[in-house]
Parts: structure tokens; C-alpha cells; sequence
């Protein structure tokens, strides 16, 4: 499996934007799914977003409209730009590709 390190997190106001990247230390041209996930404090992990091999993707309610995913697989990258950021959006952020393999995560909150 390839290792994925994110970066991008910070703290950002309320409406702010921030784009977390996924780097991946092999070729992810062959990784079918790829995706991030979140943990806020006290609550399960959460899925964000997934993106396809084909470039199909797939989001969770709270995010449709304001998040996008997509992958460059001649960079190795998949990146997360969140747009109109909430306070709810708080939390580590995790790269994830299959099969069940995660990276470290980044933190993002969001606060004014």
C-alpha cells in the first residue's frame, strides 16, 4: 500500500476556504476509490467524499455544494477544496484510499 500524507489544515473563519492535498508516495492510477474522511471532537469518523478511479464522486450531505473532491493521478494527489466553511466542519481530516488505508490526518478548525 502507498503511504498518504495530507496537508492544507489550518484555522480559517466562518465562510472561509481552505484545500487540503493527499499526497501518495506510489502511483495512485490504479487505486479504484480514494477519499477523505473526518473525526470531530467526541464523535465517530465520518466520510466526506470519495472519488473514483473514473473520476465518479460522492458526498455527504452536510458538504454537498461547498466541498469538492478531485484527484491528479500524474501528481500522486487528491485534494479536498472546502469552500464556505462552518464551524461544524472542525475536525482531523483523513486521506483514505482502498483498500483501508489511511493517512495521519490534518487538522481543520474553524472559528472566529
Amino acid at each position: 500500500q502507498v503511504q498518504l500524507v495530507e496537508s492544507g489544515g489550518g484555522l480559517v473563519q466562518p465562510g472561509g476556504s481552505l484545500r487540503l492535498s493527499c499526497v501518495a508516495s506510489g502511483s495512485i492510477a490504479g487505486i479504484y476509490v480514494m477519499g477523505w474522511y473526518r473525526r470531530a471532537p467526541g464523535k465517530q469518523r465520518e466520510l466526506v467524499a470519495t472519488i473514483t478511479s473514473g473520476g465518479s464522486t460522492n458526498y455527504v450531505d452536510s458538504v454537498k455544494g461547498r466541498f469538492t473532491i478531485f484527484r491528479d493521478n500524474a501528481k500522486n494527489t487528491v485534494y479536498l477544496q472546502m469552500n464556505s466553511l462552518k464551524p461544524e466542519d472542525t475536525a482531523v481530516y483523513y486521506c483514505y484510499s482502498d483498500p483501508l488505508n489511511w493517512g495521519q490526518g490534518t487538522q481543520v478548525t474553524v472559528s472566529s
